[in-house]
């Protein structure tokens, strides 16, 4: 047995110290996205807008391309999916990695054609990309001196 002697300065903690624990616990590691197979999660991705299309990727690993369905519908553009579950027939000694269903809905704030939508699978990540329609496309207007 060790005797250690007890400093009780040691166990105060500064106001930014508690603040700085307080937002790590609550922002930085929210808990787990996926509790069961029936729960919804948010389906983390990356959008960008180049000249002449929308890009949207999501990282969906160990999924098939018709694991995946994606609707437009309007200006709303909805991906979803699910990740199958553990395996029934052994006992897991850790067990980190999310299943079940998902679902991102997110609302298109220019104006695409969604007939004209790609979307492809590679090594795990979804790209879709929609092109723009003309009206949304930036104009270049040539200035010539007089």
């Amino acid at each position: 047995m060790t005797i250690s002697r007890w400093e009780p300065f040691r166990d105060l903690m500064t106001l930014r110290e508690a603040m700085d624990r307080l937002f790590e616990e609550s922002f930085v590691r929210p808990g787990p996205r996926w509790h069961d197979s029936q729960a919804a999660a948010a389906l983390p991705i990356d959008a960008y807008v180049t000249d002449e299309d929308l890009v949207i990727t999501a990282t969906v690993p160990g999924l098939d391309p018709e694991d995946v369905e994606i609707t437009i519908e309007g200006d709303t553009l909805t991906i979803k999916g699910e990740i199958k579950g553990p395996l029934d027939n052994v006992n897991y000694l850790l067990q980190e990695r999310a299943y079940g269903t998902f679902t991102r809905t997110l609302r298109l704030n220019l104006p695409v054609q969604a007939d004209k939508a790609e979307a492809t699978f590679e090594n795990g990540v979804l790209t879709l990309v929609i092109p723009k329609q003309d009206e949304a496309r930036p104009k270049t207007i040539k200035v010539t001196a007089k």
